[in-house]
């Protein structure tokens, strides 16, 4: 694979590199201040806090003499306590023999079990509450939909004449009283396919009935990054008005051709702002999580439908917010466990898990559609970096916090060669997922 043609040009790479490198720098961030603070908390000192490796372009300490850092690499971080050998806290057991037994107690080896185990935890858990804050702001931001349904702004399309107008309550679509926002879709999904349909609204305080499109028209409301439509230069606002030739007049009609395409080549007559254009788009198979839990493969163009109109809308409470937040952060962890379960078990194809090269292209795709998308893919990275880190491997979090449990069993820790062994093996078990991922970049379609 040509690695230039990754990336279509030099700005793009300058885009993409510098969404990556942010995007990064604030979850490790995140990441290893959660290792702190807690730290300090428990009574541990830190010697170093760094964002990035190798050289350092710019340091210095704080009052409790802990060194901040930025490092040349944007590929990480780490902090490093009293007494640690390293950056993976591997121990330095010459300098902590020598130590008195108060600043023993300042080290992360010389800690209670209890206060390790939390600072070690605290990195991950602190990724997941990134995540559940960053969802419940975006939610709080946006709103949701007031009851009763209400117009706030008619989107601009093709077709029919649109009637409705900002203001308009909708009452009924169709003679059918529309129900509670969280039930609209499936409400919709049983209204007949057509141009045109007619809404009971209430304007001005009288009823009335006017004609307007159907409710979830073949409009494009978001793209998925690194998705035949984002390579195809289609943008939010674009209406697909015909598919080889065919008329569709509701996104799910778009949805069905797509999925039985069988990923064969479509031609889209595109509607964006009175001019029509062609679009030539060929479906991509995509393993997405079923309901079941399992996945399912599906053809897929990377389009996501909206409705005509922007809805008005009530800013929810915190409560509400936050239990979003920890729904979706929850959601990425179960689709996450399950897509690995199933990549293992051979049931999806093992060219899901991205690595550096594709996170910095999802990464620079979403920063282009504006800082929503930008914010939520924070998000979901962060949550995706906490489960990581939490994997029983040696040198991540997890596997320190196996460690902790065997000496909560035990009565003592492992010996120091055991786990010099076994830090061996966990780090030459991330380079290898690392090269597997890279390869996936690479040679992936």
């Amino acid at each position: 694979m040509d690695i230039v043609g990754l990336i279509p040009s030099f700005g793009g790479v300058i885009w993409t590199l510098g969404a990556f490198i942010l995007a990064l720098l604030i979850i490790v961030a995140v990441h290893e201040y959660g290792h702190y603070i807690v730290g300090r908390w428990t009574g541990i000192h830190a010697e170093v806090f760094s964002l990035g490796f190798g050289p350092v372009l710019w340091s210095g300490f704080d009052k409790r003499g802990t060194r901040w850092q930025i490092a040349a690499l944007p590929l990480g971080g780490y902090v490093r306590f009293m007494g640690d050998a390293d950056a993976a806290s591997g121990k330095d057991g010459d300098a902590i023999e020598a130590m008195s037994a108060r600043d023993r107690r300042a080290t992360m080896h010389g800690a209670p079990l209890w206060a390790r185990a939390l600072t070690v935890a605290a990195g991950p858990a602190f990724n997941f509450a990134l995540s559940i804050i960053v969802f419940a702001a975006i939610l709080l931001f946006r709103g949701t939909a007031s009851e009763p349904l209400t117009i706030a702004e008619v989107l601009p399309l093709p077709g029919p004449a649109q009637e409705l107008r900002a203001g308009d309550e909708i009452l009924a679509i169709e003679g059918t009283p529309t129900p509670a926002f969280e039930e609209f879709d499936a409400f919709v999904a049983g209204l007949p396919r057509v141009e045109a349909l007619s809404y009971t609204v209430l304007r001005d305080g009288a009823e009335q009935v006017v004609r307007a499109p159907f409710p979830y028209p073949p409009l494009v409301a978001g793209l998925t990054p690194d998705s035949a439509a984002m390579d195809a230069g289609m943008q939010v606002g674009d209406v697909i008005v015909a598919i080889d030739g065919e008329p569709v007049v509701a996104f799910e009609d778009l949805r069905e051709k797509v999925g039985a395409s069988d990923g064969k080549p479509l031609l889209l007559d595109v509607w964006s702002d009175g001019n029509v254009r062609q679009v030539t788009l060929v479906p991509r198979s995509v393993d997405l999580p079923a309901d079941d839990g399992g996945f399912e493969t599906r053809w897929l163009i990377g389009i996501s439908g909206g409705l005509m109109f922007e809805p008005a809308t009530e800013r929810p409470g915190v409560f509400e917010a936050v239990g979003y937040g920890a729904e979706r952060t929850v959601f990425v962890v179960k689709s996450s466990i399950s897509g690995l379960y199933h990549m293992i078990a051979g049931q999806i194809s093992s060219c899901n898990l991205r690595g550096p090269i594709g996170i910095a292209q999802t990464s620079g795709a979403a920063a282009s559609q504006g800082w929503t998308s930008f914010i939520w893919f924070i998000a979901v990275l962060s949550t995706a970096v906490g489960l990581l880190n939490l994997f029983p491997i040696p040198v991540l979090d997890g596997g320190h916090l196996v460690f902790h449990a065997f000496e909560a069993v035990i009565g003592r820790p492992p010996s120091d060669r055991a786990l010099r062994i076994l830090m061996a093996i966990g780090l030459a078990a991330i380079l290898g997922l690392m090269v597997f991922a890279l390869s996936n970049d690479l040679f992936c379609p």
